[in-house]
């Protein structure tokens, strides 16, 4: 008997989520770096900026960037691990990471790139010096068995992080709700002849878990030392768990 999951506020078999989210994503893959700095007035580059602030990485490091989509995340960290470090760039969807492969190189730069499933990495066990997800976890059909991946290659000192949409302040949270289910929508539509995706977009983060919701699923899947740090009054959280 299949089983079901959530595709916004739909109950889907999870299957047919792995298919819509892909749908959505090929949909969307050439205005969706146009489309996150109209939806969050630029700030997603800063809440970037701070992920990677607290992200270790040094010269030389090892960084995987899963559901990497156009590569800014990717491209910011091999700058900080330099020459000698090697950053991956991965995501499931096709489109997207051919996107983000065509800017890396525009920019000069070559990165090892992997279309490959979270839930599935084809990497080996403690290697990564730190793993990121951003914006790509509540996505995903499976989000414990996904961060336990992510937890299996990090090399022990290594760090998860997972920058996400989250619970907003309390007294925010009608007027959000008014822009994320009528100006996402209607800019999807006249940015990205799409309003349903954007649509979803807003859905997915209400089903999502929360700030303490997801620390608890970083805990599970065996991290420690797991915290997080409100953004935007808590319309997006960076959360960081260690491998030890």
């Amino acid at each position: 008997m299949s089983k079901t999951t959530h595709f916004g506020y739909q109950s889907v078999d999870e299957e047919e989520k792995a298919h819509r989210v892909a749908g959505v994503f090929s949909s969307v893959a050439d205005k969706y770096d146009l489309m996150n700095d109209l939806m969050s007035a630029g700030m997603h580059r800063a809440w970037k900026a701070f992920a990677l602030a607290q992200s270790g990485v040094r010269e030389g490091g090892r960084v995987l960037d899963i559901a990497g989509g156009t590569g800014d995340m990717a491209l910011a960290f091999a700058k900080r691990a330099g020459p000698d470090g090697q950053v991956w760039l991965t995501d499931i969807n096709r489109p997207m990471l051919e996107t983000g492969r065509d800017r890396v190189l525009d920019k000069g730069i070559v990165l090892p790139v992997a279309q490959c499933d979270a839930e599935n990495l084809p990497f080996p066990s403690d290697y990564f010096h730190c793993v990121c997800v951003a914006f790509g976890l509540r996505n995903m059909t499976h989000k414990d068995r996904a961060l336990a991946e992510m937890r299996r290659v990090t090399r022990p000192g290594g760090r998860v992080l997972v920058l996400e949409f989250s619970r907003i302040w309390a007294p925010l949270e009608r007027a959000y709700d008014w822009y994320s289910f009528n100006i996402l929508p209607w800019l999807g539509q006249k940015v990205a002849g799409d309003p349903a995706s954007y649509r979803y977009l807003a859905e997915s983060i209400r089903v999502h878990p929360d700030q303490k919701g997801l620390q608890s699923l970083m805990e599970l899947a065996g991290l420690e030392d797991v915290e997080y740090f409100n953004l935007a009054v808590g319309a997006v959280a960076l959360h960081r768990g260690f491998k030890y």
